[in-house]
């Protein structure tokens, strides 16, 4: 392949010098035309006058060529020096452009050169869209994390919110397993430490859906139980209620045997085998207003069931292994998700950290896709804030990203909010809408949901409007779809 390069000023000297030429050249024929025009005669005779008039006629059509000649050699030197202009004008269109390419162009890498991968902020990252430092994996907050959408600092999995956690939808440290940590006991937020397994809402648990401390089995509500379904402490065995009871069923303090309490007929509500909590139904159940097994959740807020499925310690939650408070899926830590691993509030999908995303393993907040780690992106692997595109780790200084959002901190598309006094946004994914919240109006993810204003949280409806995830909701703090999970 043959490459043309152009040096405009030498393409402008020989513009000039054809000029120069084409001058000689003028004033040269101009000079020879009297002679070659009007020659005369050599003699008087007929002969000789013929002569004469031939060469002169040749004269004459000389001068004519010459003069289209000159006419040509203009327009070229013109068109010539015209080229010229259009080079440098080019050129410098180009050197433009580029400069503006440069200056508006997303960095892929906030320190170019020592991470593996796009969009990222920070050093020594192996993949893409995360914010820190020598982490593995997409989309994390922090440092030394391994896998994605983890916020803090050496996880191991996905959507973790803490330190030193290994699995899935963790919130706290040095948890093992999924869901564990999040919601509340006795309405104050809970980060659970230590625990082992699936669902465990407190610290040092090992197992399956308990609640408090330091209980072995599944179901259990307290601390220091040993087994299934048991509420109150240092119990060992199966629907226990009371106080260091060894065996089944017992219903007080200090006891050994089986008692009453195994098979459940109506006794405080419950009906099933080895419930020790009120209103529960199913098997193993310590909390109240449980349809399920193992689930040790309690102050029930939903104004009728409280959770539904298998291994639920947190509020109104249907699925498996739940500790959070209104969530739609299994492992969830969170407050209102769909989907299963979520550590963050409001998200849809699995393994996001932040809240109000929907999407995968996003520990940033309200985006719309997957391992971004900023704020308000639609697309992946963002660590900058408001981008609409892939990679990006510089901030656009918009207000929304997608397309035809209507509000404020908006990702996705076809979204909107209106009406509320201090938020109307931070909504995420596609055709979703909220209006009526005097004070808040949006915090939704997910697909056609519409937020209409409701009590939330003991505040009154017409307050907020929205606050929630899943597909076709219409209410305010729900998950799932079809509004068959809310929390009042």
């Amino acid at each position: 392949m043959s490459f043309l390069s152009v040096v405009p000023d030498s393409v402008a000297a020989a513009a000039g010098n054809l000029g120069g030429i084409g001058s000689a050249l003028s004033a040269a024929t101009t000079g020879a035309a009297a002679r070659t025009t009007g020659i005369a005669a050599a003699a008087g005779d007929e002969v000789s006058t013929a002569i004469a008039g031939a060469f002169g006629n040749f004269g004459q059509e000389f001068q004519a060529l010459s003069a289209q000649a000159q006419a040509f050699h203009t327009q070229f030197v013109s068109a010539l020096g015209a080229g010229v202009g259009q080079y440098v004008s080019a050129e410098a269109a180009n050197v433009q452009q580029n400069l503006l390419n440069a200056v508006n162009a997303p960095a892929q890498n906030t320190t170019p050169g020592t991470n593996l991968g796009i969009g990222n902020k920070g050093g020594s990252n192996v993949g893409s869209g995360n914010t820190g430092s020598a982490n593995l994996g997409n989309g994390n907050t922090g440092d030394g994390n391994l896998g994605g959408g983890n916020i803090g600092n050496q996880n191991v999995g996905v959507g973790n919110t803490g330190v030193q956690n290994f699995g899935s939808g963790n919130t706290g440290n040095n948890n093992i397993g999924v869901g564990n940590g999040g919601g509340s006991i006795g309405g104050s937020p809970v980060a659970g430490n230590g625990n082992q397994g699936l669902g465990n809402l407190g610290n040092a648990n090992a197992g399956l859906g308990n609640q408090g401390n330091s209980n072995i089995g599944a179901g259990n509500t307290g601390s220091a139980n040993s087994g299934y379904g048991n509420t109150g402490n240092n119990n060992i065995g199966i629907g226990n209620t009371g106080n260091n009871d060894i065996g089944i069923g017992l219903t007080g303090n200090n006891q050994v045997g089986v008692g009453p309490g195994l098979f459940n007929f109506g006794g405080n509500g419950n009906f099933g085998i080895g419930n020790s909590g009120t209103n529960n139904i199913g098997f193993f159940n310590s909390g109240s207003g449980n349809i399920g097994i193992f689930d040790a959740g309690t102050n029930t807020v939903t104004g009728g069931m409280n959770n539904f499925g298998i291994g639920e310690s947190g509020i109104g939650n249907i699925g498996w292994g739940n500790s959070g408070i209104g969530n739609f899926g299994f492992g969830n830590s969170g407050t209102l998700d769909t989907g299963f691993w979520n550590s963050g509030s409001y998200d849809t999908g699995f393994g996001n950290a932040g809240q109000s995303n929907t999407g995968n393993m996003d520990s940033g907040s309200v985006n719309t896709g997957s391992g971004n780690s900023g704020y308000v992106n639609t697309g992946y692997w963002n660590s900058g804030n408001v981008n609409t595109g892939v990679g990006i780790a510089t901030n656009s200084g918009a207000t929304n990203s997608g397309f035809n959002n209507t509000g404020s901190g908006i990702s996705g598309f076809n979204n909107s909010a209106s009406g509320g006094a201090l938020e109307n946004g931070s909504i995420s994914g596609f055709f979703n809408t909220a209006t009526g919240g005097a004070l808040a109006t949006g915090s939704i993810s997910g697909w056609f949901n519409t937020g209409v204003t409701g009590p939330l949280n003991g505040f009154p409806s017409g307050v907020f409007s929205g606050f929630g995830s899943g597909l076709l909701n219409a209410s305010t703090g729900f998950s799932g779809l079809f509004n068959i999970d809310k929390i009042a």
